[in-house]
């Protein structure tokens, strides 16, 4: 795990030198100080060279500007390293997220995943920053101070330097700890955020309902485990700092003490006492450097050990090393023994179907819900993968095709239309990121939406809010429409693509479908009957698998499940 952290510091390898560069010459500088104060009190001033002591102090001057400069570049360009680092995090984790595949997605919370983009990667910008800075600072100051106190006085030194041991055993006995009482904040939070993301989203339901007290009650609830977790949290790292504090005390008193002893005995005199003391203080500036780094440590690990988790979930739905692009598409689409099942075989939808779906035909698919007439059009761009059997497009296996060239080739409506907050032209261009213009415009247009649009003061530019909140239903489904217009796939599936509407909005909206159907393989889910009278061939699905197929005169002919869902639909108007 550590090697795959550090190598995130390879492509600002001059960033992160710089930046050591400058901690190695602070370091440096709070080592030469006491140097200077020892001979100053020794030498200098009993001498009473007062032209030494200008010399010194304009020397010790120029060192302080050579010290407020570095402290800047470091505060300032290591903290752009760990940005950085955090921005190439981010961009992976958001591109692996693109690949993986559906199943993902219904299994993991949406505010899990965002806290772990956004908390966990936080607190890894830190660490990215002050871990090596303050592990490189300590290492110089413990080394130098050792060896200049020992010049001073080496019996005290190896005196002091026993505590040593004492604390490296108190931080490790304390890491484990810590370890486990950040991640499990780093759970709690997660929790809040999905709990969090999933009320907003919801707020019109809540205030229908009038259920925002209870949301409050369940938001109180998720963020008191947070708080609990992060009061065991704090009380975890309480016992470390004010360990270290005490520790630290310890060691300064033994300092006075020791050192008040030698200067009584004239083993050292008040200049190697004053300067041992103060680099003493230096002493324990690494000791809280790496305290402090301690923390940074478990909430950056804990943070990199999640984004490392999400990393090595390894889709299941990828290209083959030969898969091809597809060019020209006829749409002709056959499932050949087709088995699918969700959950690894635990809720099984389909089993043994077959189905051809020739060229430019319009396939119904009707049936009971639960059959399985959703789950059937998401095999086909590849949203899940089919347990058994092959789904074909053009006699080519679906694995055999590069996803993205098979998703290009298919236009998907769905009932509940997704909207991405921002412009309606931001929304219908993103059918074809690369389209003009005047292309939009046309897509607009045959979607029967252009006219409203020009209706509105911004027009296209108009800014429809978080997922189109601020349009109707039939609006929007009149954009993503247009969406698809753009597209322009060769195949179109239409699932339940006018059921939440009116039924003066379903018919100009079926006009726009009509239409965007017309010389495309299209496959149409639908629970109104009345949508799809006109379809070549209807399927009826049920958990059986296909009972009835036929046009719509024929299956009323028939007499069996279509005829009785029609005649349910329609009894009003029959009688």
């Amino acid at each position: 795990m550590l090697k795959r952290f550090i190598s995130y510091y390879k492509p600002h390898k001059a960033l992160f030198f710089i930046d050591m560069f400058f901690a190695l010459l602070i370091a440096v500088s709070d080592l030469i100080f006491p140097i200077f104060t020892r001979r100053i009190i020794n030498e200098i001033i009993p001498a009473g060279r007062m032209d030494l002591l200008l010399r010194w102090s304009i020397i010790m001057c120029l060192l302080f500007v050579i010290r407020y400069i570095s402290n800047y570049i470091v505060s300032y360009w290591g903290h752009l390293l760990g940005v950085k680092i955090e921005h190439d995090m981010r961009r992976d984790i958001f591109t692996h997220l693109q690949t993986l595949p559906f199943s993902y997605y219904d299994n993991n919370k949406t505010g899990h995943i965002m806290s772990r983009i956004v908390n966990d990667l936080r607190d890894i910008t830190e660490l990215a920053h002050h871990g090596p800075e303050d592990l490189f600072i300590s290492s110089i100051l413990l080394i130098g101070s050792f060896i200049v106190l020992l010049n001073i006085e080496w019996r005290l030194t190896l005196i002091l330097f026993t505590f040593i041991p004492l604390m490296i055993w108190f931080v490790i006995s304390k890491r484990k700890k810590m370890s486990n009482a950040f991640r499990e904040v780093r759970k709690k939070i997660a929790n809040v955020n999905a709990q969090l993301e999933n009320s907003i989203s919801g707020i019109r339901v809540a205030k229908s309902f009038t259920n925002e007290d209870y949301e409050i009650e369940k938001f109180n609830e998720g963020n008191l485990h947070f708080s609990n977790a992060r009061k065991e949290s704090y009380k975890v790292m309480a016992e470390f700092t004010s360990g270290i504090g005490i520790l630290s005390s310890v060691l300064n008193l033994l300092v006075i003490s020791l050192g008040g002893y030698f200067v009584y005995r004239e083993i050292i005199n008040l200049g190697d006492l004053f300067s041992f003391n103060l680099y003493v203080n230096f002493f324990m500036q690494p000791i809280r450097r790496l305290a402090e780094f301690s923390q940074q440590l478990q909430d950056g690990m804990t943070g990199f050990e999640r984004f490392i988790e999400i990393m090595d979930i390894e889709p299941d739905i990828v290209d083959k090393e030969d898969a091809i692009e597809l060019d020209e598409v006829r749409g002709k689409i056959e499932f050949k023994n087709v088995s699918f099942s969700y959950n690894n075989g635990e809720n099984t939808v389909l089993s043994n179907l077959n189905l051809t779906i020739e060229p430019g035909k319009k396939v119904a698919l009707v049936g009971p819900s639960g059959a399985g007439k959703t789950t059937l059009c998401h095999l086909i761009p590849r949203f899940y993968d089919i347990d058994e059997g092959q789904i074909l497009l053009d006699d080519i296996d679906i694995k055999d095709i590069k996803i993205k060239s098979l998703r290009k080739k298919i236009g998907l409506v769905q009932q509940d239309v997704f909207l991405f907050t921002g412009t309606i032209y931001e929304n219908i261009v993103y059918g074809n990121p690369d389209a003009r213009e005047d292309e939009v415009i046309e897509a607009a247009k045959r979607a029967r939406i252009h006219d409203f649009i020009m209706t509105l003061p911004n027009g296209y530019d108009t800014y429809i809010g978080e997922k189109g909140v601020k349009l109707s239903g039939g609006q929007k489904q009149r954009i993503s429409i247009a969406r698809l217009f753009l597209k322009n796939p060769p195949i179109l599936i239409l699932d339940e693509a006018t059921s939440a509407l009116d039924n003066e909005t379903e018919i100009m909206i079926q006009k726009s479908l009509d239409e965007l159907s017309k010389g495309r393989t299209t496959l149409v889910i639908a629970h109104r009957l009345s949508t799809i009278k006109n379809a070549d061939e209807i399927l009826v699905l049920t958990s059986e698998g296909i009972v009835e197929r036929g046009s719509h005169e024929e299956l009323l002919a028939e007499d069996k499940i279509y005829a009785r869902l029609y005649k349910s639909q329609f009894k009003d108007l029959i009688d």
